[in-house]
């Protein structure tokens, strides 16, 4: 019996040292995972709810009132679609890593071109589909070889990456160089798309950074422990809702000047390299990770970057209808745009200057008019005779 009763021991010994080592690393990835197809998910219903009001939009384009899409129930499910999404991305911030969560914002673009080729029937060429499918290879590295260090969102713990000095002196250089770039905007009229879009990713990482603390204490409120009460909660809500607004304010400006698909992609790989950087020096995302995790991380990123790229790149803008018919569009028309061509007409051989095209010399155009008069004798082989005009007459 002492025999039969020593394996069950040590096989309820090895069960139990099983369950105590691991799950620090079984609940991390399990975490990862959830905050990852929240993330997913999230990007994908806003997506969805971004293109039913285009849907809604294009499909009123002709009516007479211009805020008739609010009577039209298509438009009201894309909006709530639109807040779920973002109750999703919000909340996916308190299960992984900061800069696991930030790059997976491409999933949004890839959605959204796959759902305009099936919905609004977009065009598409086959370069398109190799962009998606280098978006999907980097999103996928990213969430393989993503960081994996997680944290109790606690008020101490925020408090304590607040005041620390590597994160003080990160915070220190983000606002010198915001300062420096909003100088410039400002007082110098510098419209660059860049510098627009610095301000933005600046930004950006305040943003992130405090969505992570606020989703994190929300979470560890719900599970038991009450983090509401932690002034920094509220100090975090705060520069939250004022750096998003400021962030929107510089994207506005940016979307009149320039491109919305060039925004679009440039304003995504630098936020996200922005936000990264926030995440490890705030949140210590990197910390315990090998080489090769940071190597196909960093590797991941490049692709997602290249893969975003291209998707907008290949989208063009479309032309604003032209009530009048350009000289450029009619046949046989030179002008001072074609090339080659010079500003000023030469006299020596055609005067055409944008108008019709004239091989006649100078001379032949300046000949007087004569006028044909049929004769009254006129015989059989002289049907025309022409009459000299002269002054005494």
């Amino acid at each position: 019996m002492e025999k039969a009763t020593v394996p069950s021991i040590h096989m309820e010994k090895l069960l139990f040292t099983t369950e105590e080592t691991l799950p620090e690393n079984y609940f991390s990835y399990k975490d990862n995972l959830i905050g990852s197809l929240l993330a997913i998910f999230g990007h994908l219903i806003i997506s969805i709810g971004l293109n039913l009001q285009k849907y809604s939009h294009v499909r009123l384009a002709g009516s007479k009132d211009p805020r008739s899409y609010f009577k039209t129930k298509i438009w009201w499910l894309g909006l709530l679609l639109m807040i779920l999404g973002e109750i999703a991305v919000f909340s996916s911030y308190a299960f992984a890593p900061l800069s696991l969560i930030v790059p997976l914002s491409a999933v949004s673009l890839i959605a959204s071109s796959i759902i305009g080729i099936i919905f609004i029937k977009e065009k598409w060429k086959p370069k398109e589909f190799l962009s998606c499918g280098l978006a999907v290879v980097g999103t996928y590295l990213l969430i393989t070889f993503g960081p994996n260090s997680h944290e109790k969102m606690t008020g101490e713990n925020i408090v304590k990456h607040l005041v620390s000095w590597p994160f003080l002196l990160y915070m220190l250089m983000e606002i010198l160089a915001f300062c420096f770039l909003l100088y410039y905007y400002k007082q110098k009229n510098a419209n660059y798309l860049l510098i627009l879009l610095t301000l933005v990713a600046l930004l950006g990482s305040t943003t992130v950074i405090t969505v992570k603390a606020l989703a994190g204490m929300i979470i560890v409120s719900i599970q038991g422990t009450m983090q509401l009460g932690y002034p920094i909660f509220y100090i975090m809500f705060v520069c939250m809702v004022a750096t998003a607004v400021a962030q929107a304010s510089f994207l506005a400006q940016a979307s009149q000047l320039y491109d919305s698909a060039l925004i679009a992609s440039v304003n995504y790989i630098m936020s996200t390299a922005f936000a990264i950087s926030a995440g490890a020096v705030f949140y210590i995302d990197f910390r315990n990770e090998d080489v090769l995790h940071l190597c196909m991380f960093a590797l991941g990123c490049l692709i997602a970057f290249l893969g975003v790229f291209l998707i907008t790149r290949n989208r063009k803008k479309a032309k604003a209808f032209e009530p009048y018919v350009a000289i450029t569009s009619m046949p046989g028309v030179i002008n001072m745009h074609d090339n080659g061509s010079t500003i000023q007409p030469e006299f020596g051989s055609s005067f055409s200057y944008g108008a019709l095209q004239s091989n006649d010399s100078l001379s032949e155009i300046y000949t007087p008019a004569t006028l044909p008069v049929v004769s009254e004798e006129a015989s059989p082989g002289q049907a025309y005779k022409v009459l000299e005009h002269n002054k005494s007459e």
